[in-house]
């Protein structure tokens, strides 16, 4: 799918971080761009720098995210690209004990089903919506293509880190989702790709302390640093406009694997 002017694209997580570098790229390129986050001041506010239009949408919430599609469309047409941004983390143990107290308590299963909603279901729902109407498409040439989808996952859906299991099973899942997804939209023309992200120039990892990066940054192999939004966006260009890439996931993490901790 050629990333050029004529075509609309919907990203979800677009204010910020590898969403917001992903919607940038596109509206380079000329691509009529759709945002879907819940900070609505900045998502507005990209939106109008990049001549987009931004929805206030939770994708956890089917309401939230049929109503977040029907105003993209109504102002960009159907999209051919979607890309799956969005997600929250946080961090708890599958059981845990104080070590000052003693006491013992299990994982929440409020948390771990939040992580699940947002992450997993939302980037699913997403992903669902957006195929369906991609099948309303004409395919383009010279392969009938209508449109394709990519979804992020991350590294801790493979090398998961203590205290990751709600967020390493909700990728894990965005993960095991890209070859299903993909044979489920052949015969429509319609591809889905995930990329595993390592540790990138986002806001989760802005907010950390210089020796904890510091820290991250010795399990870089090459180039030892963290990834930038603008890199991360470059690979979600390569599979949009390599067609061949189908079903298929790729870490984008310069040889790093997670340490335990």
């Amino acid at each position: 799918m050629k990333l050029e002017a004529g075509i609309s694209a919907v990203i979800t997580g677009g204010a910020s971080g590898l969403g917001e570098g992903t919607a940038r790229l596109m509206a380079a390129r000329g691509v009529k761009v759709g945002i879907f986050d819940m900070n609505e001041e900045r998502g507005e506010m990209i939106a109008k720098e990049l001549g987009g239009t931004f929805a206030l949408v939770d994708v956890s919430d089917e309401a939230s995210v049929d109503a977040g599609f029907e105003k993209v469309r109504a102002a960009n047409g159907q999209e051919r690209i979607m890309v799956n941004c969005a997600g929250i983390a946080g961090g708890m143990k599958t059981a845990s004990r104080d070590r000052k107290t003693g006491n013992i308590r299990a994982h929440s299963a409020n948390f771990f089903s939040k992580v699940i909603a947002v992450n997993l279901i939302g980037t699913f729902m997403c992903t669902a919506k957006s195929a369906a109407g991609m099948m309303s498409l004409d395919g383009t040439e010279p392969d009938g293509e209508r449109g394709v989808i990519i979804n992020t996952a991350s590294v801790a859906a493979q090398d998961g880190q203590i205290g990751q299991v709600a967020y390493a099973a909700s990728k894990g899942g965005i993960l095991s989702m890209a070859l299903p997804v993909a044979r489920d939209l052949a015969r429509e023309g319609i591809r889905c790709n995930t990329i595993l992200p390592g540790f990138f120039e986002t806001p989760i990892y802005e907010q950390m302390k210089p020796e904890v990066k510091d820290a991250l940054r010795a399990y870089v192999q090459f180039p030892a640093r963290f990834g930038t939004t603008e890199e991360y966006a470059q690979l979600v260009a390569t599979m949009c406009e390599q067609v061949y890439i189908n079903g298929e996931y790729i870490r984008a993490d310069a040889g790093a694997r997670m340490p335990p901790r």
